[in-house]
């Protein structure tokens, strides 16, 4: 009878977080900064002149499925949440910080390094990585909240993304109500993506695996969280 080597238990989980990392490093390459926007996108921001409520609704949902920061965050939020309701709270929470910072920052003007703010992000997903894995708990003999966490890291979000939109010449002719209509598609699209997540997860806790594979899995996760914020750091220092 042949044996299990700890390479072959442990396969799957690696060739899962390998195919991440490389997903995560074309994302990289492909754009300087984690909230940065589509060309095609820019000029009609720019462009447009009214109110566009539908349009901007679009834009806020494609910028929060193809954002992969939020959804490494939103991955480490609901890897142990398995009730809609705290799925749902967790989802209003974030998109409450968010609205806030984005329309404080545009209309106010406050400016803050776009770096810093996505590698405030990236520590973030380390921070969901250690919590997962009770490391808060042993520690320092406390559970911070979840809940706390997923609102600060809305307004971090909000306020990176706010950064980048003041670089565009935005009209303001139903800016307001642009804004508005902009994180309304930032909620849809968190739904969206974690209806996917939610759908492979499932299938996964079914597996005998699952328990089996937590741990890496924030470990990689934890990792990538470090990988993100390195990469933003580096640009602040150097570009």
């Amino acid at each position: 009878m042949s044996q299990t080597s700890p390479l072959d238990r442990w396969r799957p989980a690696i060739l899962a977080a390998l195919a991440l990392f490389l997903l995560l490093l074309n994302g990289v390459g492909s754009q300087a900064l984690a909230h940065g926007v589509a060309a095609g996108d820019k000029g009609y921001i720019q462009e447009t002149s009214g109110v566009a409520f539908m349009p901007f609704v679009y834009l806020g949902a494609k910028h929060m499925v193809t954002g992969y920061d939020h959804l490494l965050f939103l991955f480490g939020v609901i890897f142990f949440l398995y009730r809609m309701k705290d799925i749902g709270l967790y989802v209003t929470v974030f998109a409450l910080g968010h609205t806030l910072t984005l329309l404080l920052g545009v209309l106010t003007g406050v400016r803050v390094s776009s770096y810093l703010i996505d590698a405030i992000i990236g520590l973030s997903v380390v921070y969901k990585a250690l919590d997962n894995l009770g490391a808060f708990q042993r520690w320092f003999g406390v559970q911070p909240s979840t809940l706390a966490a997923t609102l600060i890291f809305g307004l971090f979000h909000g306020l990176g993304l706010a950064t980048k939109l003041q670089d565009f010449r935005l009209s303001p002719d139903g800016l307001i109500w642009n804004l508005i209509g902009f994180n309304i598609g930032v909620e849809l699209g968190q739904l969206l993506a974690l209806g996917a997540i939610l759908i492979a997860m499932s299938f996964w806790r079914r597996t005998d695996g699952f328990w089996k594979h937590a741990y890496l899995a924030n470990v990689v996760l934890m990792s990538l969280g470090f990988v993100l914020t390195g990469y933003q750091l580096v640009g602040f220092f150097i570009v």
